[in-house]
């Protein structure tokens, strides 16, 4: 089956269908922090390196770093995160930007193997971002829009993922180094946005047989109790086959819910990872003896 493999300097991470479920923590992203853009249009960096030792605890595989902020040096701003974060975690990185000097800025100072967040399917952008991709030997987030912008039929979805998949053979970028975003719309808005996303993932894992991430918080946009619809939406999504996402790692219900996937799902191999995470500890002074001797009891 399909792996994409990402690494940093020193740790790989494998994104695929037999695979643990992969969280791509999103919280270095200055889009809607005021403070945070500010402290990094400052050259202050101490809130990206908390967040970034913070996702990493929490159980975030990878690390999506963004560098988003009106009027400010966005590829001098990008490149620094990416060092910084390299610096004080192991993990993979997802290089954030819009700005394709931002990208190239960010690739050229990374270590290891990087996903591009991201391409799209229009004609100018993939001309730009395919071959940058390829320079640095990265793996790379295709989007499934294009110039007719974002269409609710998840087929025409399907459609332009595909084109990317074929455009990016076409710069030498093989399909496990494709990871396609079917555009996860607010279904407080958007009533069949679940079905849509279901619908195009099991086609992008049976017929394009690509990986797959989102951007998951987004189904649960202007609803009450948002880590709870994004629960359902993960779990439900994994099922589908979707195999990565961006989201916190920091909200509980979400991380219970992708480790309770991934043991339905047959990806966590006697159940190691969840009772890892939520065994509870003997009481002090316990030992197997007195285990034992309880259970004779009952």
């Amino acid at each position: 089956m399909t792996e994409t493999v990402l690494s940093s300097a020193s740790k790989e991470v494998r994104i695929g269908f037999d695979r643990p479920f992969v969280i791509i923590g999103e919280r270095i992203n200055p889009t809607g922090r005021k403070i945070l853009a500010e402290e990094m249009k400052n050259g202050d960096y101490s809130r990206v390196v908390a967040d970034a030792l913070a996702q990493v605890e929490a159980g975030a595989h990878m690390l999506d770093v963004n560098a988003g902020i009106p009027l400010a040096d966005e590829p001098a701003i990008l490149a620094e995160a990416v060092k910084l974060v390299q610096s004080v975690t192991d993990v993979p990185l997802s290089i954030d930007s819009s700005i394709v000097a931002a990208l190239e800025s960010g690739l050229s100072v990374y270590e290891g193997k990087a996903l591009v967040n991201s391409v799209t399917g229009e004609e100018e952008r993939l001309e730009v971002v395919l071959p940058l991709v390829k320079k640095y030997g990265a793996a790379v987030v295709a989007i499934s829009n294009d110039e007719t912008g974002i269409s609710e039929d998840p087929d025409v979805r399907f459609n332009v993922a595909k084109m990317i998949v074929e455009r990016a053979a076409d710069y030498g970028i093989p399909r496990k180094d494709v990871v396609v975003d079917p555009l996860v719309m607010p279904i407080g808005a958007i009533n069949s946005a679940g079905k849509q996303v279901m619908h195009i993932v099991r086609r992008l894992r049976d017929e394009l047989k690509v990986n797959t991430t989102c951007g998951a918080s987004n189904v649960s946009f202007g609803l009450p109790n948002r880590n709870g619809i994004n629960s359902a939406f993960l779990t439900m999504a994994i099922s589908a086959g979707l195999t990565s996402a961006i989201t916190s790692p920091l909200h509980a219900e979400t991380m219970q819910a992708v480790l309770g996937a991934d043991v339905m799902m047959g990806n966590d191999p006697d159940c190691r990872q969840w009772i890892a995470k939520y065994r509870e500890p003997s009481a002090e002074g316990e030992g197997r003896r007195g285990s034992r001797r309880r259970r004779r009891r009952g």
